[in-house]
């Protein structure tokens, strides 16, 4: 934290030059005098050389600089350095004192850059104390100690001279019982932007405020009319809560002139959580109870951005490098691009009620190549925003040229600097970080409109994409202290990239080679890509069956955006865990829609129908579909007329349909059957259904027993009814024997017409015996024949049986097939329909 800072690059007025110069040498002389004593003995010599090594930058004591107001001071102000002291020696330090040390002003940005990379307390380098009463003092400092500090000195004072950046320094004077001299146990440096009034030609800035997080939602939604999302945490309401991540960034940035940078996914995401919504826990999803910090957090949104410019990035800010080098050769993947373009615009109008930028592209790090440049104007932008430690300058010049840069094809190139861009990176929550990446922001920004103070610049800021708390509140105070200051003026990304480019500034677009490598390694791998390309087919097969695509096709695109999304560089883990759960949770869906598995079956005759269910277990109806039933031996049975049949299919949601086709038998034995669903394209869909068909055709021998039993129950009938006309003459006889005419009586008396019992009665005990033979036998072939009527053969050889008609019921015969509502496999051995 006490750091040293180089003034090479300085150019101070004469007078002030004079007076440095003399007080370096005054500091400097008893150390001059001793090294220049001889001879000297070894002890003397090491005394010498460790009081050159403590007055040339101890660390004893680390000084943090936690404070600086005001940051861009000027004429009549007084500033006030705020801070603490830690003594990280053994020693205690006594006689101590914190003061301050003003250096000359700075020439260029490189200057600054060196001042800030200096290390250690150097005299002669170093300027002296302003010393006076604009010090504080400490008795003593004990070893592991740490004491506050607030110096507050008046501008004037600090004898500033010309416009410009000073250097400001805070050190920590003292002596150790080792080293009982006063000097300098710590120091701290910060820069002082000194421009009392205002230019005449001003810096036009433009500052993105990103307003960018990870993906929050899984592609999984309820099966209610107004699918239910479920999330894959909560964590987005914790960065949504008052004092969380975005929640900061929206109050900081609504206080100031940015351009705002959102990424629509992130829109999405808190509009679904103002309704009902799930969460993932574990293998389960519980209620989400977020709503109210959603509503309040976007209804704070659209009051901000409400008149303000405001650039959409596609949606789910896709990965444009990742897919340049990793997925342009993977078919499909830059139309995801496109999609996700093309539904930003509508998502951030939706939501918040203006109407964003989209033409704007910007790579991870403004870093760019030929292959990411034409990916990110193959979705429709015209503009890719760059970083300059990217589109680096090449010539001579030596001033910081405008951001906009033609680059050719009709794109330019907007170039945000690469200082002010990185400057507030790192852990902002500590204080002395958050104040000195401020004074260095407002120093460079002042640098860069010295160089070239009668030519007007737009410069783009363009920082980390997701700021923490910490960085939002750093950056916001230095962009609130920028804009009040006497040499910038905002401007917005549309009005930078419309400015005119500066002919002298390079347009050449860097190869690939200079990528750099540690970006390269944080990419999405091509295995990333391909199961996007997994899941879009997939999809493609799934939506034609579909009566309602919208509930299906529209959240699992935006799910497909999301698997390239740049919040997963450098989680390749988590990030292909979601890829992967999109691509399975797809596959459970299509798997609602399948046929019903189904045991064998036997088929007894020439002709039966097999049923074949199909189940929908979606909430919408689906259609399109064709069921194919398909013989593998088609020469022993067929499905219809040929090898196999087809039955267009349409079934409502969460219903199921059997459908029956015709079947014929050629020949005894076992024949495999396949039932299989395809998409009217003639695409497989799910998986097909197997199943053997144990055909027993009916043989001459079985016709002949039929045959015979009909014969005897002819016959049968016809001695019954001559039995009856017998009895029937008997009695007529007998009642003509009744009549007085004895002639009659005489005849009936020699002559008699009945038969004798002891022959009639073996012979209608033989008859009614054979008769109830062939009763009975009719009763237990009467099934027999019936079937045979069935199976006979129409005048083609074609079966004549109705279709669908159903077998008369056995008493061997096993369970019925399943029901066409039933979700269950057919019973073991089943007997088809005939």
């Amino acid at each position: 934290m006490a750091e040293a800072a180089d003034f090479q690059g300085t150019s101070p007025s004469p007078a002030h030059r004079w007076l440095r110069r003399a007080g370096a040498l005054l500091a400097g002389a008893p150390l001059l005098a001793g090294v220049l004593q001889l001879p000297a003995s070894p002890a003397a010599h090491a005394a010498q050389t460790a009081a050159v090594a403590a007055a040339g930058g101890s660390r004893t004591v680390d000084v943090s600089l936690d404070s600086l107001t005001p940051s861009a001071p000027t004429d009549g102000d007084t500033i006030t350095v705020s801070g603490s002291i830690t003594n990280k020696g053994k020693q205690t330090v006594t006689d101590a004192h914190v003061g301050l040390r003003v250096g000359p002003s700075l020439t260029g940005r490189g200057a600054i850059d060196d001042a800030a990379e200096r290390t250690g307390f150097q005299p002669g380098l170093d300027p002296l104390e302003i010393g006076g009463k604009y010090v504080q003092k400490f008795a003593q400092l004990p070893a592991g100690a740490s004491q506050p500090f607030s110096i507050s000195v008046p501008v004037k004072e600090l004898d500033l001279g010309s416009d410009g950046v000073y250097q400001l320094g805070v050190s920590l004077s003292g002596q150790t019982s080792a080293e009982p001299w006063e000097h300098v146990l710590g120091i701290e440096r910060t820069f002082l932007p000194w421009q009392p009034e205002s230019v005449d030609t001003r810096t036009k800035t433009t500052y993105l405020w990103p307003l960018i997080s990870t993906v929050h939602l899984s592609a999984q939604t309820g099966s209610d009319a107004r699918q239910t999302p479920v999330f894959q945490n909560d964590d987005l309401a914790k960065e949504i809560a008052p004092g969380g991540r975005l929640d900061r960034l929206l109050s900081l940035g609504g206080d100031l002139d940015v351009t705002w940078v959102l990424d629509p996914d992130l829109l999405a995401s808190v509009d679904a959580m103002t309704g009902t919504y799930r969460v993932q826990d574990g293998d389960t999803t519980t209620a989400g109870k977020n709503q109210a910090v959603a509503k309040e957090w976007l209804d704070k949104l659209e009051k901000t951005v409400a008149g303000k410019e405001v650039v959409a990035l596609p949606f789910a800010d896709p990965d444009l490098a990742s897919l340049a080098h990793q997925g342009k050769g993977i078919p499909g993947s830059l139309n995801h691009l496109k999609d996700a373009t093309n539904v930003a615009s509508d998502t951030v109008d939706t939501i918040v009620h203006v109407k964003p930028e989209t033409d704007f592209a910007w790579p991870v790090n403004g870093a760019i190549d030929p292959s990411i440049v034409q990916v990110a104007t193959s979705a429709g932008a015209d503009k890719v925003i760059a970083r300059s430690d990217s589109l680096r300058e090449t010539g001579d010049l030596t001033y910081t040229p405008s951001a906009a840069r033609p680059i050719g094809g009709g794109t330019t190139a907007v170039v945000s600097d690469y200082r002010l861009s990185t400057e507030f990176q790192g852990d902002m929550t500590k204080a002395e970080n958050s104040t000195l990446a401020v004074q260095e922001f407002l120093a460079q920004s002042l640098a860069l409109n010295l160089q070239e103070p009668n030519d007007q610049r737009s410069i783009v800021v363009a920082p980390q994409r997701m700021p923490t708390a910490g960085q939002a509140q750093a950056m916001a105070t230095a962009v609130k202290a920028l804009q009040s200051g006497n040499w910038s003026d905002t401007q917005g990304l549309s009005a930078a990239a419309k400015a005119k480019p500066d002919p002298d500034a390079t347009t050449r677009i860097p190869s690939a080679d200079s990528y750099p490598k540690a970006l390269g390694n944080q990419e999405l791998p091509p295995k990333a890509f391909q199961t996007i390309h997994d899941t879009q087919a997939d999809l493609d097969k799934f939506e034609v069956i579909l009566t309602d695509k919208s509930r299906v096709v529209t959240p699992f695109g935006r799910a497909m955006d999301r698997g390239m999304s740049t919040s997963w560089r450098g989680r390749h883990d988590q990030g292909q865990a979601f890829r992967e759960g999109v691509k399975s949770y797809l596959k459970d869906l299509t798997g609602l829609v399948r046929l019903i598995d189904k045991s064998d079956a036997k088929l007894s005759g020439r002709s039966a129908t097999i049923p074949v269910t199909v189940q929908n277990n979606l909430v919408q109806g689906v259609h399109h579909l064709v069921l194919r039933l398909t013989s593998r031996h088609p020469t022993r049975l067929k499905i219809g007329n040929d090898a196999y049949t087809e039955r267009q299919i349409q079934v409502a949601g969460e219903h199921s349909q059997s459908v029956k086709f015709t079947t014929s038998a050629k020949a005894n034995g076992p024949v495999e059957v396949v039932a299989q669903l395809y998409t009217e394209d003639g695409q497989a869909y799910g998986s097909a259904v197997p199943f053997e068909v144990k055909v027993t055709e009916i043989t001459p021998t079985v016709m002949l027993v039929i045959g015979g039993g009909v014969l005897l129950l002819v016959l049968a009938g016809f001695r019954m009814y001559t039995q009856r006309k017998r009895a029937a003459a008997r009695q007529a006889e007998e009642e003509q024997g009744n009549t007085p005419d004895t002639a009659d009586t005489a005849d009936t008396t020699d002559t008699p017409d009945t038969v004798d019992p002891a022959d009639a009665g073996p012979t209608d005990e033989a008859g009614t015996e054979a008769g109830n033979g062939v009763n009975k036998a009719a009763a237990g072939t009467v099934d027999t024949v019936e079937n045979a009527e069935r199976s006979k053969d129409g005048p083609d050889g074609e079966s004549t049986a109705r279709p669908g008609a159903d077998a008369p019921e056995q008493p061997s015969d096993p369970a019925p097939d399943t029901a066409p509502e039933s979700t269950d496999p057919s019973g073991t051995g089943e007997r088809v329909d005939r």
